[in-house]
């Protein structure tokens, strides 16, 4: 079987392709990175699709970004996940490709809408305004395999994972999500005895972290039934935290203390956005890491990867 992952060097597609090459050893895997191909451009991603000739495709790539990247470029994060999905999308139906899970993100749902959110709320109502050009684009890809496969007779999914976090996040970049930047922050500030961390907002939304292994191993085993998924299923560990807590789990898990500075005047998006994922539960899905223990691997995964960036820059 041949199998691509789009978004290679990222934090869910690396995962992805870790856990396919554990789970099924025998089969292909090419994880393709931005190498292979700009997959905004729909004639070179149609050409590699044609020479890679997948079975199977786990499309993970995206634009992506905390809070202050999505409030300074929204036309970007728009414009390059409406062409970057476009062209991974059809080429895959283009080329003949029957299986092909898209992930969401919880960014789709409305914001101040119930809670826990289930997949039907999907479209019910306005969109967090912080995160609106992202959100549509994902939601427009999620409504093309829908659409895609209800014509052609496709089994083309959506999984909308919760936030994730793991090894290969970015840290100290724009494209920071919460326990990245929290993480970074608390490095930090132990490298330089700061006194205190800035905190954008008064520190009370909420988030759901999934630590992003247990999803690429629970689609690795999973993906096998796929004909039979709902057309989305939402995949988070079923618990948030605050934004506090989770700057506090930072700063335990990298041994430091300091105060904390909330900025009421800063966006913090969604108050809050817990989902749930029983329809999930009933095909295998059953996370095994919570938070701390996740936060310590993740850290742990940074080190390591400073300290061969610093054995690569500096070789003795």
């Amino acid at each position: 079987m041949k199998v691509v992952v789009t978004g290679g060097r990222g934090m869910l597609g690396s995962a992805l392709a870790r856990a396919w090459e554990r789970t099924h050893p025998d089969d292909e895997v090419h994880a393709i990175t931005r190498d292979d191909a700009d997959l905004r451009d729909r004639a070179a991603t149609r050409r590699l699709f044609e020479r890679l000739s997948p079975d199977l495709v786990l499309h993970a790539a995206a634009k992506v970004g905390g809070i202050s990247a999505n409030v300074a470029a929204p036309t970007e994060f728009l414009a390059d996940n409406l062409a970057l999905d476009t062209s991974v999308l059809e080429s895959s139906r283009e080329v003949g490709v029957r299986d092909l899970i898209y992930f969401g993100s919880s960014c789709m749902y409305p914001r101040d809408y119930r809670q826990p959110l289930v997949e039907a709320d999907v479209l019910q109502a306005p969109l967090e305004p912080t995160n609106e050009g992202y959100a549509l684009a994902k939601i427009a890809g999620a409504k093309y395999c829908e659409y895609a496969s209800r014509q052609y007779g496709l089994n083309y999914r959506v999984v909308i994972p919760s936030n994730l976090y793991g090894p290969n996040d970015h840290y100290g970049t724009a494209a920071s999500h919460l326990v990245a930047a929290t993480l970074w922050k608390a490095h930090v500030a132990r490298a330089t005895g700061a006194d205190h961390l800035d905190v954008w907002g008064d520190g009370t939304a909420r988030r759901e972290f999934t630590y992003v292994e247990d999803v690429a191993a629970w689609v690795a085993d999973a993906a096998h039934g796929l004909a039979d998924w709902p057309a989305l299923l939402n995949v988070g560990i079923g618990r948030d935290h605050s934004i506090r807590e989770f700057y506090e789990f930072a700063l335990e898990t990298v041994g430091y203390e300091c105060e904390l500075s909330f900025d009421p005047s800063k966006p913090a998006g969604m108050h809050q956005k817990l989902m749930d994922s029983s329809l999930a539960a009933s095909f295998g899905w059953n996370p095994p890491t919570g938070i701390r223990a996740g936060m310590a691997a993740a850290y742990a995964a940074f080190l390591r990867s400073e300290a061969n960036h610093d054995r690569t820059e500096n070789p003795q």
